[in-house]
């Protein structure tokens, strides 16, 4: 199945109030092209889930700069002075999680479980409001999984079906945002055709792909 479009036609269903994910580091790794095209379409009242809110021009940063984003769950906003200012001004609700409770999170999402059992964050902030448990006399906070109504993540290499290769930071939390959306939307630098790559280079399936953007693509 041929899932190639333009990023408007991608990005098309979101709307007002939808939750996204969008994968990469420090906005490394991100859709760019499609994350444009979101601030373009300018949908606002979005929850982001993400690593981190990139900086004003870069990553999900723009999409914070452009004001779209009224809730938004990461491990770091620092490196975006925008993000911080939003915050401080009430604009911006934000819920800081560990990194590793993140991507736990969001991988328990994807992949059918109900949450993750960690001690990070056992007797500070985080802790309040938030589920303990006891197991073999070990107390462990419950961290619910994340999911989203679309997931934005980038690709290096992928075919006309969907089929990824992942290089760098791209990586970042990408595999299991794919899975732990309901539409999943990937950004793609060199597109190939269906058979092209091995399938033991295959790092996200096709089965978890809705549409596929050619960056800098009509």
């Amino acid at each position: 199945m041929d899932k190639v479009m333009s990023a408007e036609k991608a990005i098309e269903q979101i709307k007002d109030g939808d939750t996204i994910m969008i994968g990469g580091f420090g906005g490394h790794g991100s859709p760019h092209y499609v994350i444009k095209a979101l601030v373009k379409k300018n949908v606002r009242n979005l929850t982001l889930i993400c690593n981190d809110t990139g900086k004003p021009n870069f990553g999900a940063g723009m999409l914070i700069r452009n004001e779209q984003i009224k809730k938004v769950y990461a491990s770091i906003i620092g490196p975006n002075p925008e993000s911080c200012k939003q915050y401080a001004e009430g604009i911006l609700d934000v819920e800081l999680i560990p990194q590793g409770s993140l991507a736990e999170m969001i991988r328990a999402g994807g992949y059918g479980l109900g949450g993750v059992l960690t001690k990070t964050g056992l007797g500070t902030l985080i802790e309040e409001g938030k589920q303990k448990v006891v197991i073999k006399g070990e107390e462990y906070l419950v961290e619910e999984a994340l999911q989203a109504d679309f997931a934005l993540i980038f690709a290096s290499k992928a075919d006309r079906a969907g089929n990824a290769v992942y290089h760098g930071s791209s990586r970042a939390h990408t595999p299991s945002m794919a899975a732990a959306a309901k539409y999943t939307i990937l950004e793609v630098d060199e597109l190939v055709e269906v058979g092209e790559i091995a399938p033991d280079n295959v790092d996200t399936q096709s089965v978890l792909i809705d549409a596929v953007v050619v960056t800098g693509g009509n």
